[in-house]
């Protein structure tokens, strides 16, 4: 077995539980379903209801350009005293960064300071919920930073598109109860850039979970990348998933008619514009166009939109 997995007691226990249930799987000789809770350097840990057992994947995903994930309910079997992903059932949504399947919703996690928070960088996290069905909450962090008119500003700015907002501190446990509330009977993943408080907020959530944090850097206005996997960790019956913060995200793999369906505040506009298949872009009588002018819509999220929209294009073009 790797050498990690003897790094502490807990570890040591991981061990022990993997190689008795994997000798006595071994024997019964059959099939068993789990959930991959992690992957590491091509090693997949899958719990199941007797335990959780190290596996690798068949080569036949390869050939299939198919990769398991965290997050994948699977069919495992046993070769020798090695387990083996046999089948990976369908996904119901599945994240690109962070590399994750099956989430139910995602805590999308921001400073509201240090750093200020970026717009577009949200609009991005919440467009790739929207496209994955995802429900997404906001979370701001560091709310002891700023006064009361600050934060309501920018909570309004949310919710009037669409969004919950909660207001935390991950390091004072400000807000974490009714975030466990909400981690139940969910696969819960937690997004947003390096150093908005991510890691702090899993070691809130659960006790006993360390993973290492990193300050933020002052130079550069961002954390350092310092969460090395993706992981589901048992919290409140449910999980929750902790994965690298990222800067920027690509959403050129949305296809530019789908696009306007990730823009909750398009939702009732959609089906009014003139033309059929309307991308609010450069079409007269477009309804989204109108409702903007009229201040129904956010002009700086319209615009946004069509940002999007135009990289989308440009990126299909080569």
């Amino acid at each position: 077995m790797q050498s990690f997995l003897l790094n502490n007691k807990k570890q040591l226990h991981f061990f022990i539980e993997t190689v008795y249930y994997r000798y006595e799987s071994k024997k019964d000789g059959g099939i068993m379903k789990g959930k991959i809770i992690k992957g590491i350097g091509g090693f997949y840990y899958i719990k199941t209801e007797e335990g959780i057992i190290e596996c690798k994947a068949r080569g036949k995903f390869r050939h299939r350009d198919m990769k398991p994930m965290v997050g994948d309910d699977v069919e495992i079997t046993f070769e020798g005293s090695k387990g083996v992903i046999e089948n990976i059932y369908a996904r119901s949504s599945e994240l690109i960064r962070p590399t994750v399947a099956n989430v139910t919703q995602a805590f999308v996690v921001f400073s509201i300071k240090n750093p200020d928070i970026n717009f577009d960088l949200l609009n991005r996290f919440l467009v790739l919920c929207e496209h994955n069905n995802i429900h997404a909450i906001v979370c701001l962090n560091k709310v002891d930073l700023v006064n009361y008119e600050e934060k309501e500003e920018i909570k309004d700015k949310i919710n009037a598109i669409g969004y919950d907002v909660l207001y935390i501190n991950a390091k004072n446990g400000i807000g974490v109860e009714t975030l466990r509330e909400k981690i139940k009977n969910n696969v819960t993943v937690l997004c947003g850039p390096s150093g908005a408080g991510k890691s702090t907020l899993i070691n809130t959530l659960k006790e006993s979970y360390h993973m290492e944090t990193g300050e933020v850097s002052e130079k550069i206005g961002r954390g350092r990348h310092t969460t090395r996997h993706s992981e589901l960790i048992d919290v409140q019956d449910g999980y929750i998933v902790d994965t690298p913060g990222f800067s920027t995200l690509e959403v050129t793999f949305i296809e530019k008619d789908d696009l306007k369906y990730c823009f909750p505040e398009f939702d009732e506009y959609n089906n009014s514009c003139k033309f059929r298949g309307c991308l609010h872009y450069k079409e007269p009588n477009c309804a989204v166009k109108n409702a903007v002018e009229e201040g129904y819509i956010n002009k700086l999220r319209y615009e946004f939109y069509i940002r999007t929209l135009e990289e989308i294009m440009n990126w299909r073009k080569y």
